[in-house]
């Protein structure tokens, strides 16, 4: 029997994801492609793979089967990869990174410029995805690496697949128009019968921001949703409401003077971490860039937090 491990590696993902649009998705691929490739899997192995329950594809017993040891396989095809990439040592290695805005616009050329520096063999591909979105993706194998962020007010979900390695501790802001608060720094409440500017409660940003203000005794009133930080400067900077901000996202405001930056007495902070699974804890060109990052994050006045810092990559 001669199965493509293209067709296994759907077959894994159907069995995750539980319908084929989820699975499509997962993979840049429509519907009908992945479909297909099912079909011709079932062909391949002569074996009824899966079945309908109403509008899902659930596998048979022998689905099951075969998905186990389809991980198994492709597990052992990317050992091979990751061994030959060890052996080739000074030869070119592409590593796939997910990144989110402030990142990609503020620590991503650091850390690259300090990765060309000192790994010039090393490439890096980038992929924005929402910040709720990335450790899954690794996870799945989508990507070799993500940035992530946990904030003080709510941490991302443990992985258990994926170890985060801490590169840069941040603080959040008061970001509110000019000559709004006559002092020096504000507490969360203060700010409370103001107009705010946050994205959705769903993206982890929109969630942790309500959280500390629910747990400073309030609910902010958000008056404009805007999903970049930004875009949410923008706005404060017209006078239309006020919003958190991070270094790195200050580290992107460019337009400068249009709003007052205050300290929060509250102590909002967030960590970022780069995520990767244990299986590649390993991989050297992976702990190049890890360690290349971290320096990238230092050199931009972003330091890991302390409890980070003599964490072990593995």
């Amino acid at each position: 029997m001669e199965v493509s491990l293209h067709r296994l590696k759907l077959l894994v993902e159907l069995q995750r994801r539980g319908t084929v649009t989820s699975a499509a998705a997962a993979l840049n691929y429509t519907v009908s492609a992945v479909s297909q490739q099912l079909a011709l899997l079932e062909r391949e192995v002569g074996s009824t793979l899966f079945e309908r329950r109403g509008r899902r594809i659930v596998l048979t017993e022998a689905g099951i089967l075969l998905a186990s040891h389809a991980r198994a396989i492709l597990a052992a095809v990317e050992d091979a990869g990751h061994a030959m990439e060890s052996a080739r040592a000074g030869v070119g290695t592409t590593l796939t990174a997910g990144v989110w805005a402030s990142v990609a616009s503020a620590l991503l050329p650091a850390g690259l410029r300090v990765l060309a520096r000192e790994h010039p063999t090393i490439s890096v591909r980038t992929r924005e995805l929402a910040p709720e979105d990335t450790t899954g993706a690794v996870r799945d194998g989508s990507l070799d690496l993500a940035f992530v962020l946990d904030y003080s007010s709510y941490p991302m979900a443990h992985v258990p697949e994926l170890v985060r390695r801490p590169i840069a501790g941040e603080l959040l802001h008061a970001a509110v128009p000019p000559g709004m608060v006559e002092a020096d720094s504000v507490a969360l409440v203060d700010l409370a019968a103001a107009p705010w500017i946050l994205s959705g409660p769903r993206s982890h940003f929109g969630r942790a921001v309500r959280i500390a203000c629910r747990e400073a005794g309030f609910e902010p009133d958000n008056r404009h949703e805007a999903g970049e930080q930004s875009t949410a400067l923008a706005l404060v900077a017209a006078g239309l409401g006020v919003t958190l901000v991070s270094d790195l996202g200050l580290e992107s405001w460019t337009a400068g003077g249009l709003i007052d930056v205050l300290p929060l007495t509250d102590g909002v902070s967030r960590t970022v971490s780069i995520a990767y699974r244990k299986r590649d804890s390993r991989r050297g060109p992976l702990r190049a860039f890890v360690d290349a990052f971290e320096t990238g994050a230092r050199e931009l006045g972003l330091d890991p937090p302390e409890q980070a810092a003599a964490q072990p990559l593995t």
